[in-house]
């Protein structure tokens, strides 16, 4: 998760990364009851020394609900070994209700996270060297049931999509703490009218393009993208334009082609996924034509797709079939061509992620209660299994750093 598609730069810079070693060998080294395994806490009952983390591990932070059974107790403290992709528990931050999505600031140093309820909220907490994270504080969305969010690349602005409500809001971030400021927008999706079956409007996306000048978003009950200006002096959203997808389609979540100039849209209703143009002085979305997922007929529900840093596969979650579609991308991302489907190893993959070098990808099992891990094989995208599934209580977010 870096600024480097906004224009704005190209990477984290050295601060960045040399804070978020010095974050992944903490956190890494931080235990707590909420996640401890069996395994981990056996040697310790014995008398003996606590169990010693791989070399090479970096943290990974899973969301969950904690309002439902089965659920978590907070957001989970995982660390990944960067050579095996093997999963080990080592805490959880408890106080945030609900953290059904997280995401991470463009300095590296705050995480934040929806707190998915009636009364919608979201949550700023702090990555400190040398300890587990904190809570900043919580601001109301003026929604219900938020379930995504993102930073703006200028590292000034959290935009969040309150899904029952279908409305957008946005929140002022302390450049210096990374805490939240009351609420400066929030902007409910009235027009076009909700999509067959649907009982209103449910934005399910907000995500800036990588432009940088427009944010787009994605709800999933009115069957359309709205595309957003977003006055970063004010936190204001001014509308510019919005794509209608085909009647009952249900698009949940938008990627950006590395071009800048192509997204794609997994529709969870209908079972495809759309290719768009987009157009960049615009910030106008044009859809072509549904396509399949290859995990033929019945509900599948996709969730999500992701699309590599070289811009040559995408990969998409597929909840009812449990599976992983792989894409070949072509024509300079204007083209998907289904390659085949892997199964994922669990039971209704909610959200999927790459590790920063690509070299992992991670799929978060919600009813399985179970994250899985594959090697991917950047040249010829393909997915090799990395081990035996790591259980976790109800994931539904997976961010590895």
């Amino acid at each position: 998760m870096t600024a480097g598609r906004s224009g704005t730069q190209t990477g984290p810079g050295p601060d960045r990364r040399r804070f978020l070693r010095t974050v992944a060998a903490s956190v890494a080294a931080t235990t707590g009851a909420g996640l401890l395994t069996a395994a981990d806490a056996a040697p310790a009952r014995a008398g003996h020394r606590a169990v010693r983390r791989p070399h090479g591990t970096r943290p990974l932070f899973l969301g969950t609900y904690t309002s439902k059974e089965g659920g978590g107790t907070g957001i989970g403290l995982v660390g990944y070994d960067t050579a095996t992709g093997q999963l080990t528990a080592t805490g959880v931050v408890p106080g945030v209700a609900d953290p059904s999505y997280l995401t991470l600031g463009p300095s590296g140093r705050t995480l934040y996270a929806v707190d998915e309820q009636q009364q919608g909220a979201v949550t700023a907490l702090a990555l400190t060297p040398g300890g587990p994270p904190t809570v900043l504080g919580t601001r109301s969305t003026g929604g219900a049931g938020p379930c995504h969010l993102s930073v703006h690349p200028t590292g000034r602005w959290l935009l969040s999509a309150n899904y029952l409500s279908g409305s957008v809001a946005v929140h002022p971030v302390d450049r210096a703490t990374g805490a939240l400021g009351e609420r400066t927008d929030l902007v409910t999706h009235t027009d076009p009218p909700p999509g067959p079956g649907q009982d209103g409007p449910h934005a399910h996306q907000i995500v800036t393009a990588p432009d940088g000048r427009h944010v787009l978003a994605v709800d999933l009950g009115n069957d359309t993208v709205y595309t957003y200006r977003l006055d970063t002096g004010a936190g204001k959203l001014r509308p510019s334009s919005y794509a209608t997808l085909r009647p009952g389609a249900g698009p949940r979540h938008l990627t950006f082609h590395p071009s800048g100039s192509v997204a794609y849209l997994a529709n969870e209703v209908d079972n495809t996924v759309v290719v768009c143009r987009y157009d960049l002085h615009s910030g106008r979305l044009t859809p072509g034509a549904p396509q399949p997922t290859g995990t033929g007929p019945g509900t599948s529900y996709p969730a999500q797709i992701l699309v590599t840093r070289n811009g040559r596969f995408a990969f998409l979650a597929n909840r009812g079939h449990n599976s992983l579609t792989r894409y070949a991308v072509e024509a300079g991302g204007a083209r998907l061509r289904l390659l085949d489907t892997v199964p994922v190893g669990g039971d209704f993959p909610r959200h999927i992620a790459f590790s920063p070098d690509e070299r992992w990808l991670f799929a978060a099992n919600q009813k399985s209660g179970s994250v899985t891990v594959f090697a991917v094989d950047a040249r010829r995208g393909t997915l090799t299994s990395a081990g035996v599934p790591f259980a976790a209580p109800m994931p539904v977010c997976v961010l590895p750093l």
